[in-house]
Formats: structure tokens, C-alpha cells, sequence
């Protein structure tokens, strides 16, 4: 049985702005319908991603080892990390935040290195392993990404908390924009990969029921 034709082979390109089938015949550049620049696979895709993703693991390092905010009450002050306050947080009882915090901080960073260079390594290798979970894992990544922005946003509504009812102090530290820019660059690495190439070869087995099919 023979397996069903790839957008290549029919010289189709999806355009990534309004979605419509672009014939390719004659490579036309821009979209017939909106006007995009139309792109068979997105220029530089791997380079790109690993530059991106190397630039977001130099900034993960200080992201985590300097304070992200400095909290002050009643006259004393301290620098807090993101893992000395998710032990804060456990410590009075609010195990809840401390799991969030947790999850969007530290492991969802470190989830989304770890499946974007299996990605990377398996495209670069040309592997048929596990195509569709592959495809199921990029699109993972892109959703779990915008949530590692919830570290910034809780620092920024404590600090608009304490100022209102006149508690104490808080300060952003230099931890918070290393931490910014992790999320910032990942998420650029994620956009730069191009999913199509875990597809771009046909797999081995359907090569060969095509050699043996009548």
C-alpha cells in the first residue's frame, strides 16, 4: 500500500500567514492570496535554533544563582533567588505556589532544552525514530513556553502588592532579567525550529513497501 504524497512531491507550500496551499510552480516568492513571502522550509532553521538555545543556556545559569527580587519589611532586607523562594513559599504552607513557581521557573526551561536538542540531534540525523510523538513534542514545547513568563509576572505583582498596602519594599533584581532573557530566547528557539524537517525524508519502511509494491 502505497503511502499518501507529501506537500513536496506535489509542489505545494503552506503558507505560514493565512494558511493557503501556494503552488510552487515557477517558485513564486510571495503568496497569491495575502501577499507573505512564501518559504519551503524556514531559512537557516537549524542553525538558528541552536544558536538561540545556546544563548538562552548562557543566560539560565545566572538566571538561577542571582537574586530575582529584594525584599524589604520593616527596615530588613533580602535577595531572593527563584529556588529560595519556592522553599519560602513551601516553608509558610504555600505549597501550591512554590509547585507553580517551580514548574514554570525551573522545569519547564530545563523540559524545553532537553526535547529541543533530542529535536535537533534526531533532524541533524536524519532519524525516522518516532516521527509523529516528535511532531507531538515540538507542539509541547510551543505551548508549555508562554508559561515561563509566570515567575516575571508573580515578582512584578508581589512588588505592586506590598507597595499598595505600604508592607514593606520590593525590588527587582538581576536574576529577573537573566531570567527574561532565557525565556525570551527559548521561546525564539522554538519558533526557529521548522517541524517539517522531521518529515523531510520518507521513512524506510515506506521506501521499501513502494520497491516491493506492484
Amino acid at each position: 500500500m502505497k503511502r499518501p504524497p507529501t506537500a513536496a512531491e506535489l509542489n505545494l507550500c503552506l503558507c505560514h500567514s493565512c494558511g493557503l496551499a501556494c503552488d510552487m510552480t515557477g517558485e513564486p516568492h510571495h503568496c497569491p492570496r495575502c501577499d507573505a513571502p512564501l518559504h519551503r522550509r524556514k531559512t537557516n532553521s537549524l542553525a538558528r535554533t541552536w544558536a538561540y538555545m545556546f544563548a538562552a543556556l548562557a543566560f539560565y545559569v545566572p538566571a538561577n544563582l542571582l537574586p530575582v527580587m529584594n525584599t524589604t519589611m520593616l527596615g530588613n532586607g533580602a535577595d531572593s533567588t527563584i529556588m529560595s523562594g519556592v522553599l519560602e513559599f513551601w516553608e509558610h504552607g504555600a505549597w501550591d505556589i512554590a509547585l507553580i513557581i517551580f514548574i514554570a521557573s525551573i522545569a519547564v526551561p530545563g523540559i524545553k532544552f532537553v526535547a529541543l536538542t533530542l529535536l535537533l540531534i534526531t533532524v541533524q540525523r536524519g532519524s525516522h525514530w518516532a516521527r509523529k510523538e516528535r511532531s507531538k513534542l515540538y507542539r509541547f514545547v510551543e505551548v508549555i513556553g508562554y508559561w515561563s513568563m509566570l515567575d516575571v509576572l508573580v515578582v512584578a505583582l508581589v512588588a505592586a502588592l506590598v507597595k499598595f498596602q505600604a508592607l514593606g519594599d520590593i525590588e527587582p533584581r538581576p536574576g529577573i532579567l537573566f531570567f527574561g532573557l532565557v525565556v525570551v530566547f527559548t521561546m525564539l528557539s522554538a519558533m526557529s525550529f521548522d517541524p517539517r524537517l522531521i518529515w523531510e525524508n520518507p521513512p524506510a519502511e515506506a521506501a521499501a513497501d513502494e520497491l516491493t509494491t506492484p
